[in-house]
């Protein structure tokens, strides 16, 4: 089981008086704290520290922590550019980045993006997909690639990731298509369902899709993405999640829970919470902590980290008991 947090690198998540610089010393105590993974975020159309830019600063300041994007959204950028960027990273960080990768939201959340982009929104799916494999290809020393999308020849000799074949590639997204296209193709599956039920099914079908595609069922890492605000009780957390909810999404509470996994309360809630995704088969858990300033953030990764042995106790017994014949 690894237990990993997103950082705050959006400004949304910061108080006035915050210095971004402190992400790092953030990054330095949550490896110091027991946490194996650190993950950023990724967008255009809101004021953050840029992803790649983070995890290369992160690369030399830690020792042992994966570093991540839950999810870097690829048609961003320019798909060669960003394989050298990303190879870069895993380079820096001895072998230690994963990438999680989305085709971003649907409507008013993602589109404009892409218009910024003056990438088109139709396709956009198999445009990841393809974009995900000309970086495998870049990887590889290839020196074309002929999608039905993107074709590039001449590639020129391109920076070797440290691993290779290049990072494990993971793919956000809970749709059908997506946990179908998960299985035959990604490395991990990093979905945000708010119900584990949904995500027990959900695997079962990325499950079914990476035997029938020729892989191993353990070839795709589960993975959830998962906000967490811990609190005395219920109702304080759900109000601080309230504040949390409209300043980062635009949205109340009730709606964005709809969407994607919230957990509040006590630490014993919080924790058997979690501990029920990991009974549905979640076994690499990205945090995001429900606060809007990076004082608060702190506070909420001690009283985490606090959780960590517990919570990893609970996951292993479902880690053991874990003996599901896949379809």
């Amino acid at each position: 089981m690894d237990i990993g947090v997103l950082l705050p690198t959006g400004t949304a998540q910061w108080g006035p008086r915050d210095d971004p610089r402190e992400l790092i010393a953030f990054g330095r105590q949550a490896e110091r704290s027991g946490f194996s993974s650190l993950f950023v975020n990724d967008s255009l159309i809101s004021p953050r520290i840029e992803a790649l830019t983070m995890l290369a600063v992160l690369a030399p300041a830690t020792e042992t922590v994966t570093l991540g994007t839950a999810a870097l959204l690829p048609f961003l950028r320019r798909p060669v550019q960003t394989a050298q960027a990303l190879a870069s990273v895993d380079l820096l960080s001895g072998g230690r980045l994963a990438v999680a990768v989305g085709a971003g939201f649907p409507g008013r959340f993602g589109k404009p993006l892409y218009d910024l982009s003056e990438v088109p929104w139709e396709r956009r799916f198999a445009r990841l997909d393809e974009t995900v494999a000309l970086w495998r290809a870049v990887w590889s020393g290839a020196h074309s690639f002929r999608g039905e999308i993107l074709r590039v020849d001449g590639i020129p000799p391109a920076t070797r990731p440290y691993r290779p074949g290049g990072p494990p590639v993971w793919l956000g997204g809970a749709t059908p298509a997506a946990q179908d296209r998960t299985g035959r193709l990604y490395d991990g599956w990093l979905p945000y369902p708010p119900d584990p039920a949904d995500y027990a099914s959900g695997l079962q079908n990325v499950r079914a899709a990476a035997v029938g595609a020729g892989r191993r069922a353990e070839d795709v890492t589960p993975a959830l993405f998962v906000s967490v605000r811990i609190t005395e009780d219920v109702d304080s957390g759900r109000h601080d999640l309230e504040a949390y909810a409209r300043a980062v999404y635009g949205m109340p509470l009730a709606e964005l829970e709809g969407i994607q996994a919230v957990v509040t309360g006590s630490a014993d809630q919080v924790r058997d919470h979690l501990t029920r995704f990991a009974g549905a088969g979640a076994r690499h858990f990205v945090v995001r902590l429900g606060a809007l300033d990076l004082t608060s953030q702190r506070d909420q990764l001690e009283r985490l980290a606090d959780l960590l042995p517990t919570l990893k106790a609970s996951a292993a017994a479902h880690v053991q008991e874990d003996t599901r014949p896949v379809a």
